[in-house]
């Protein structure tokens, strides 16, 4: 898995962000994640999320304030 960076997520589409969301999502699932099982692909996806989340929240806000 390729690092997902603030600059790539500004690029893609709303329809995009939602897409990898699921898919990052999935990933996480499939690898067997608990509360308490922590290691650096479960890190580095959890923090991939947390970028689409905070960025689409973002969007939104700006596009409630036009």
């Amino acid at each position: 898995m390729a690092l997902l960076r603030a600059k790539d997520v500004a690029k893609m589409a709303q329809k995009e962000r939602e897409e990898k969301l699921k898919e990052l999502k999935m990933e996480l699932i499939r690898a067997g994640v608990t509360a308490n099982k922590s290691n650096a692909k479960t890190k580095e996806i959890k923090r991939a999320i947390s970028r689409l989340i905070t960025f689409s929240k973002s969007a939104r806000k700006e596009l409630n304030k036009k």
